[in-house]
């Protein structure tokens, strides 16, 4: 008798842990799903791109793939563009160590002239442009090294040490680029 007792008192311990860890997790979904810790906004669903969908300029031998991109896109590059282009240099910068791990990118369909040499610029394919008018005009987006558009964020009252602790936390936790 005292051994079904015991039996029992084993059983409880390990099962009902995992009942009440499962239990609280669904009645309290706010608490683990609605939160997150990133400073942007993740693109949802995210945004896959090719070889094809970026054009880059022939003034820049690169490449999106194995490499961090911020990528801000626009129509035409006046004084709010300048001004996040700095943004995304001073961004860089700031990465320290992780400096070589991202590029700057200036995706637009008009004229450039006046940008940093460091900044790559490149026109965006029609099915690209498409999927990102989904979003307001003038925006900064983040590429991760295989092509993925994931992240993006509104450039007016942009926090760059906000942008600086998202992508220290993605350089920690990816094996990628």
């Amino acid at each position: 008798m005292n051994s079904k007792k015991e039996l029992w008192v084993l059983l409880a311990s390990f099962v009902l842990p995992i009942a009440f860890g499962t239990a609280f997790f669904y009645l309290s979904p706010t608490s683990f799903t609605q939160s997150t810790v990133n400073y942007g906004e993740f693109v949802n669903p995210v945004i896959s791109t090719t070889e094809e969908d970026i054009i880059l300029d022939e003034a820049h031998d690169a490449s999106l793939q194995g490499i961090w991109t911020l990528t801000y896109v626009t129509d035409q590059c006046e004084q709010s563009c300048l001004k996040t282009l700095e943004d995304m240099k001073t961004i860089r910068i700031l990465t320290n160590e992780n400096m070589r791990r991202i590029q700057s990118l200036l995706l637009t369909n008009g004229e450039v002239s006046d940008i940093s040499p460091k900044t790559l610029s490149a026109r965006g394919s029609s099915a690209l442009m498409k999927k990102l008018n989904s979003f307001p005009n003038n925006h900064l987006f983040l590429i991760d090294p295989l092509g993925n558009i994931m992240l993006h964020y509104n450039p007016e009252g942009l926090v760059i040490k906000q942008v600086i602790k998202d992508l220290k936390r993605l350089f920690k936790l990816s094996r990628i680029g």
